[in-house]
């Protein structure tokens, strides 16, 4: 017998064998019992305070944390200034952007060219852009993440390409944890759900070579959450 055969061989007896449901107890899995580990969730996950005031510090901390950079802000015309503020200081030249109710009340501030991306495009043009802007489908006070699908964020590419991404969120965005951002996705897309969810949290990073740490190894360097 072959190697390939003898391991094909392994395979096919493996598979005879069915692997308990995840959260069974004990050695013999009761299929029929066993429950989701999503029930008990709550029970090992950091807890959240009940009060918005809470949840949006516990969000703008973790986020610091995470080398993200979190504005609360009052109004539109705040997050005109404040996205105006980041464009002055970083020099942009080029952004790219979605058309959403949130991006066109913003984005139009900017005096340079914008890419969008729900529009036909050149990818080596947006690979120019210095700066991409998203809206997103919920803020995650427990994790400081930010919700991202292809629908709500100008598809997959915009999110992660340009060095620098900007999202902008509503106050009722944020969700206390991770069972509510699953519970929001389930409600807003059930059954057909984008082709691309992304919970992003904090800019690109990686620790792999001698446990240093280096952001923007595989996406944007930068991340700016702008609420209001």
């Amino acid at each position: 017998m072959s190697e390939r055969d003898q391991i094909l061989g392994r395979i096919r007896e493996a598979l005879q064998t069915k692997a308990p449901l995840s959260g069974s107890q004990g050695g013999s899995p009761d299929y029929a019992v066993a429950q989701p580990p999503a029930a008990h969730a709550c029970d090992w996950l950091p807890s959240v305070g009940k009060q918005l005031d809470s949840q949006f510090s516990l969000f703008a901390y973790n986020a610091a944390d995470l080398k993200a950079e979190f504005q609360l802000l009052n109004s539109a015309a705040e997050a005109r200034q404040a996205l105006l503020q980041l464009h002055n200081a970083s020099g942009w030249k080029k952004v790219a952007c979605h058309s959403g109710g949130l991006t066109d009340a913003v984005c139009s501030i900017l005096d340079v060219p914008l890419l969008r991306t729900d529009r036909p495009y050149d990818v080596q043009e947006l690979e120019k852009c210095d700066a991409g802007i998203t809206e997103c489908d919920g803020l995650i006070a427990q994790t400081g993440s930010v919700v991202v699908t292809s629908r709500s964020a100008g598809g997959r590419v915009l999110s992660v390409l340009p060095p620098h991404h900007i999202v902008l969120a509503r106050r009722e965005q944020l969700v206390p944890d991770l069972p509510a951002a699953f519970d929001l996705l389930r409600e807003k897309y059930a059954p057909d759900y984008p082709s691309m969810i992304s919970f992003i949290t904090g800019p690109s990073r990686t620790g792999d070579i001698e446990r240093i740490l280096v952001l923007g190894a595989h996406g944007p360097k930068k991340l700016t959450i702008l609420c209001y």
